[in-house]
């Protein structure tokens, strides 16, 4: 599980089971109002044997169940365990315990061990006639084996089309046609406090339904490229991969994630919506893979603070701390400090946003992007490149130019005082010393006074400063500069620009009194 969702339950192993849910909801009707109310003993009979729900809750999700239920299948899957992950100092033993080899000899050659098989199993849902599933991508993950368990308990052969990491959907395949499938529902969605109901194999139960409403939209837990649907229609161990429906039948969501403390529903269940999905689906049924937008930007959040020191009192935004050399944000005239406000039309308000503004693009499209640059709004066009596999991206830019940091701390230890830092020019030693290239400009922070401000958002001694405000900073003069106008404009912090370790972030620093 990655650390992003620690609390969250992805996957939903329960030992060797993972299963996926589906989320239905079935029409409202509402209790009648118009007929004859009987009075006394013949009231109480008939409330007895006429039970009639309160006005909005649904009468049953039978119908719906049954229209729906033969869409959705269970997947067993067959894996093998990774002995290199498996313990290998068993509690109480004074010696390391070694996996016998299988083939080779006992010099280590021929392959090295296999593990044990492991069964897991979710679910999924048909979303062609000729044989197309929809599932989530670690349902599947480093199969070795796929079957697919119709509701008449037919078991199927089915093959990897392709997967998703970054939204966690994967499509399979089996031979065939004629199989009852479902449809995605992209122009409306169920408002929030709306009845849904999931369909799935939670427990490797098979067949089971639950219901709940929609509790929010755009829920954040971690992944780049999804905003996800809350429920709270019990969702379990085992429940991912499953289809959510609305009142018609329509999937809306695919099941991904739980939240909680005891590995079973608290009533908190995530997701992936209907329009992510589907999209998805297309493209790994057309390619089997997913190809997606790339400007060749490093962005953050540009949050309220961020915005008070740079005079945008109440913007939420992105802000560009790094680029790619070379990349098409470069190309195109995109500078470190932009703020960006919208992308195609459509506003952003945070880096995720806009990261998935840019990934919905192709290769080749054109993205216009709206941003504030020294306090004053222009129009930046990029030619769309594709975005580099997420390991890949993960290793960053290394800095400034694209150098990474070398070893050894950095001098001087003398230096100007300004908000709460110690800080001096970078010189050629401080430059080979960060593993900086010879032309790279910035100040080097020698020491941070612990009451500061400075202190308190994490600034250290040998970090650089390569930004504050609008300008660049070469000389402690630049930065007293940039603090003397942010003091005579009312502005409470300064924005600053802090390269540690190969990476850049923008960080507001509050204005000593």
């Amino acid at each position: 599980m990655s650390s992003t969702k620690s609390r969250y339950l992805i996957g939903a192993l329960a030992g060797v089971l993972v299963a996926g849910t589906a989320m239905a909801a079935a029409g409202l009707t509402a209790a009648d109002r118009t007929s004859p109310q009987p009075s006394g003993a013949a009231a109480a009979a008939s409330a007895a044997s006429n039970f009639g729900p309160p006005p909005g809750a649904p009468m049953s999700f039978a119908d719906i169940f049954e229209r729906v239920s033969p869409a959705v299948v269970s997947i067993n899957v067959t894996t093998r365990v990774d002995v290199s992950r498996m313990p290998r100092q068993i509690p109480g033993l004074p010696f390391e315990f070694r996996p016998p080899r299988q083939g080779g000899d006992e010099d280590g050659e021929g392959e090295g061990p296999r593990g044990p098989r492991r069964q897991s199993a979710g679910s999924g849902f048909f979303i062609t006639a000729d044989g197309y599933l929809v599932t989530n991508a670690h349902v599947i993950e480093d199969a070795e084996s796929i079957k697919v368990v119709l509701k008449d308990e037919t078991e199927l052969d089915a093959t990897v089309v392709g997967r998703d990491e970054g939204t966690d959907i994967a499509v399979l395949k089996v031979k065939g046609s004629g199989y009852n499938f479902v449809n995605f529902e992209n122009s409306a969605r169920p408002r929030v406090g709306d009845w849904v109901l999931t369909v799935g194999n939670p427990y490797n139960l098979g067949g089971t339904a639950t219901a709940g409403i929609v509790s929010a939209y755009g829920r954040d837990i971690g992944q780049t490229f999804v905003d996800y649907i809350q429920l709270d229609a019990p969702i379990n161990r085992g429940n991912s991969g499953g289809p959510t429906f609305d009142a018609y039948g329509r999937v809306i969501g695919v099941n991904t994630a739980i939240f909680s403390p005891t590995g079973g529903s608290v009533g908190i269940g995530f997701a992936v919506p209907a329009e992510v999905a589907a999209r998805v689906s297309r493209q790994l049924i057309a390619n089997g893979k997913v190809v997606r937008g790339y400007i060749g930007a490093t962005i953050q959040n540009f949050d309220e603070d961020m915005a008070a020191a740079q005079g945008m009192a109440g913007q939420k935004a992105a802000i560009v701390a790094e680029l790619i050399p070379g990349g098409p944000a470069e190309r195109a005239g995109l500078v470190i400090g932009d703020i960006v406000l919208s992308v195609n039309g459509v506003r952003v308000r945070s880096s995720s946003e806009m990261t998935r503004q840019v990934a919905k693009a192709s290769p080749g499209d054109l993205l216009r992007l709206e941003i504030i640059r020294g306090g004053k709004p222009r129009t930046v066009e990029i030619r769309s490149g594709v975005r580099p596999p997420e390991a890949q991206l993960a290793g960053g830019p290394g800095g400034p130019n694209g150098a990474t940091p070398g070893p050894g701390r950095l001098g001087p230890s003398a230096g100007q005082s300004l908000l709460g830092m110690t800080v001096a020019p970078l010189d050629d030693a401080g430059r080979r010393r960060a593993g900086l290239p010879a032309d790279a400009r910035g100040l080097l922070v020698s020491s941070v006074e612990r009451s500061s401000d400075a202190a308190e958002r994490g600034l250290q001694a040998n970090d650089i400063l390569l930004r504050a405000g609008d300008r660049a900073l070469a000389a402690p003069a630049d930065l007293a500069a940039v603090v003397d106008q942010a003091r005579k404009a009312g502005r409470p912090s300064v924005l600053v620009a802090v390269w540690r370790g190969g990476r850049t972030i923008f960080l507001p620093i509050k204005i000593a009194d």
